[in-house]
């Protein structure tokens, strides 16, 4: 029964990097095993948090774009030709 025993060829005492050390190596594996899938987790964590830390915002050819004023939408929507002076004038008082 070559192979099948905790110490044989193939069997657990040979398992892993660490695994001629007996139990010091299965401790050092399971912190290694754990500081890898940590360091995954966070590294996921970070990488969700950069990635949607902009939300909301829309990149304009200026760089982001910010809260807009009242009277700046109102200038914006007349420079596109969206409302006419007449409006953008009536418009403006109203907001003064």
């Amino acid at each position: 029964m070559h192979g099948f025993g905790f110490g044989g060829c193939c069997g657990l005492g040979g398992f892993g990097a660490f695994g001629s050390l007996g139990w010091i190596g299965w401790i050092l594996n399971l912190v290694i095993t754990l500081g890898v899938i940590i360091g995954i987790i966070v590294l996921v964590i970070w990488a969700v948090r950069r990635l949607t830390s902009g939300q909301g915002q829309t990149l304009n050819s200026f760089g982001p774009e910010r809260p807009s004023t009242a009277q700046e939408i109102l200038q914006t929507r007349y420079a596109r030709g969206e409302i006419t002076r007449e409006e953008y004038r009536q418009m403006l008082a109203d907001l003064r």
